[in-house]
């Protein structure tokens, strides 16, 4: 898969000054902040090393994330179920959570990711295509689809998964809303630039216009959702990507101006 680094989205109207896109580089903070206070990052003596680590990991996922059969049960899952779910390690258990309110769990599981490579993969995809996306958008306007997105994409998911076994498994990451963003972006400037890193041709940037770019990403998401397994929750990009696309969309055929 090709990495996109930087993006050329048409400048602003001349009147108008380009502002810095602080809604991104917040969901970009929170998300590094959240992971490095988390036990996923290994730097928090709080939830300890080794095998105790790898456990509370797993605690720590099952507590903040989307969990489809709660989700759609609207409530916790009880203790039977959390001990059908395997361990992250020998003797590690999973206390049941009567407490957790699986609807903010959605919110939540936004700004959890499992490992710095999860969180670096969805980052970078968010710092390229964000900016021009809240440019246009305007920051509410921009945040709040941004996380009604989210919303969309996860209970999609787990309406989908209901009753099969990853319906107990809990969901983490940005990255349905992430592909909302992006979805966004290839609605507002399809003819836009996006240089790009490609892994076979040993890294070379190379520049495509976005509808290339994100038309692919968009295939190879589809596709492996067809494909199945993995253990990456690809539908949830699927309906991001639609989510955003469509509601670029209507914003764009209401002939909104600029927000100011």
């Amino acid at each position: 898969m090709a990495l996109p680094v930087l993006d050329q989205a048409p400048p602003p109207p001349a009147a108008a000054a380009t502002r810095p896109p602080l809604v991104t580089f917040g969901l970009i903070a929170l998300s590094a902040v959240v992971l490095l206070l988390g036990p996923s990052f290994g730097l928090n003596p709080a939830y300890g090393t080794g095998t105790d680590r790898v456990c509370a990991e797993q605690r720590y996922e099952q507590r903040w994330g989307a969990v489809p059969a709660e989700l759609i049960g609207r409530h916790p899952l009880t203790a039977g179920q959390l001990a059908a779910l395997p361990p992250a390690t020998d003797g590690c258990t999973l206390p049941p959570d009567p407490g957790k309110s699986p609807a903010l769990s959605v919110l939540t599981s936004l700004f959890v990711h499992a490992g710095w490579l999860h969180l670096a993969g969805n980052m970078l995809f968010l710092f390229v295509f964000g900016p021009g996306v809240e440019e246009r958008l305007g920051r509410i306007r921009f945040l709040l689809c941004y996380l009604a997105v989210g919303y969309l994409a996860t209970y999609g998911y787990a309406l989908a998964e209901s009753g099969s076994p990853d319906a107990v498994r809990a969901l983490v990451g940005a990255s349905g809303a992430i592909a909302g963003v992006l979805g966004a972006y290839l609605r507002l400037f399809p003819r836009a630039r996006v240089t790009t890193l490609v892994p076979v041709l040993l890294f070379l940037p190379l520049r495509f216009p976005a509808w290339a770019v994100l038309g692919l990403w968009f295939a190879l998401q589809w596709w492996s959702v067809r494909a199945g397994g993995s253990g990456v929750a690809y539908l949830v990009h699927v309906i991001g990507f639609s989510a955003g696309w469509l509601s670029a969309w209507a914003w764009c055929a209401r002939g909104s101006r600029r927000p100011t």
